[in-house]
């Protein structure tokens, strides 16, 4: 596919993203490689600021190399993130496809059980869960994803109404094929559009959470986060700055190219945009 000037993903905010995404990407699969063996080991002195040779993110107070559980970190946060979205997606999209496309009173319960979880506030309800239960990654998956497929829902059943009603629906029912052969096939396609941008943002919400858990002491303590990095250094901010300013910036620049990449995606999947049909 050529991209002509002016295309969605070429805006300078969008392509800042991708820039961000892709560092990141690297650092992913690159972590063992930058920094090999346990980012929990003490390998200097304690309170070593920035820029220290060897240490380009300094040390905290124990001694450990902030820059190895910044990268190792990554891991630890974009793994809880991505399975939140595999979660959420898969289960939103199932009850949003089965409330549009059947209704009735299939479509009353559904929606029900969506009104009732937006109600709880959702930040709240995941402390409590992961509160209740041990704080391991799967704990903490489930707790976010718990919160985050109710928007997916509204979304895939409201274009699922729209699209049952379309004469090529209809001749599919007429033709004899099954409801499970005409969601998965005919209807699930035109909407996964909207899944895929709905996903990339979740996955930004999803790493808030997972940090805002962790900084408050409730995320995996088996493995290194940025939120938890953030909370660590948080006691001793006035004389150690970088402990929480360096995981902050790290969390807030994924945020950030995770929004951009969205809107980039929405821009391009528009069915209104000139151009597509």
């Amino acid at each position: 596919m050529i991209m002509r000037p002016g295309h969605p993903l070429l805006k300078p905010s969008v392509l800042v993203g991708l820039v961000i995404l892709a560092a990141l990407l690297a650092l992913v699969i690159f972590a063992d490689v930058l920094y090999p063996g346990d980012p929990w080991r003490m390998v200097a002195r304690p309170n070593l600021p920035p820029l220290s040779p060897g240490f380009p993110a300094g040390t905290d107070m124990l001694g450990r190399d902030l820059a190895a559980g910044l990268v190792h970190g990554s891991r630890a946060t974009l793994a809880v993130a991505l399975s939140v979205v595999v979660f959420a997606v898969t289960l939103g999209a199932a009850l949003g496809l089965l409330a549009g496309y059947f209704g009735n009173i299939i479509d009353e319960l559904i929606v029900r059980l969506t009104e009732f979880f937006q109600t709880i506030p959702g930040f709240l309800l995941t402390i409590m869960v992961v509160a209740i239960l041990s704080p391991t990654r799967w704990t903490v998956v489930f707790a976010i994803a718990l919160i985050s497929w109710p928007p997916i829902v509204r979304i895939v059943r409201a274009e699922v109404l729209l699209i049952r009603r379309l004469d090529w629906v209809r001749a599919a029912r007429v033709s004899g094929l099954s409801h499970g052969r005409i969601v998965l096939l005919h209807v699930l396609p035109h909407i996964l559009p909207q899944l895929v941008v709905q996903a990339s943002l979740l996955v930004a919400a999803a790493v808030m959470i997972e940090s805002g858990i962790s900084f408050l002491g409730l995320g995996n303590r088996d493995a290194v986060s940025w939120g938890f990095l953030l909370g660590s250094g948080r006691s001793s901010f006035s004389v150690n700055w970088w402990l929480s300013t360096l995981p902050g910036l790290a969390i807030f620049a994924t945020v950030l190219a995770f929004n951009l990449v969205g809107d980039g995606l929405e821009r391009l999947l528009d069915p209104k945009r000139p151009g597509r049909r």
